[in-house]
């Protein structure tokens, strides 16, 4: 668990500083610059929300498995 909060605590960190950089040294107009940055800041959160429920869903399946919670088979009968 520390090692995905350092990943991405790392993870943002860069980013800001690649938001910055790219504010200081980017020949764009302002609201285009805005309009790309809010693009890319959108297409990471939504990376970041896939990979969270990716990883939610694996973690889900593993501790249902660990308390023994399988789903039986409908077909069987009681």
């Amino acid at each position: 668990m520390n090692k995905i909060v350092n990943f991405l605590g790392g993870a943002l960190l860069g980013a800001l500083a690649g938001a910055a950089a790219v504010l200081l040294l980017t020949p764009k107009s302002g609201e285009t610059l805005r309009m790309g940055i809010r693009k890319e800041v959108d297409a990471i959160l939504e990376e970041g929300r896939r990979a969270s429920n990716a990883r939610r869903v694996e973690l889900e399946a593993q501790l249902s498995q660990m308390r023994g919670d399988v789903k039986e088979d409908s077909t069987k009968e009681s």
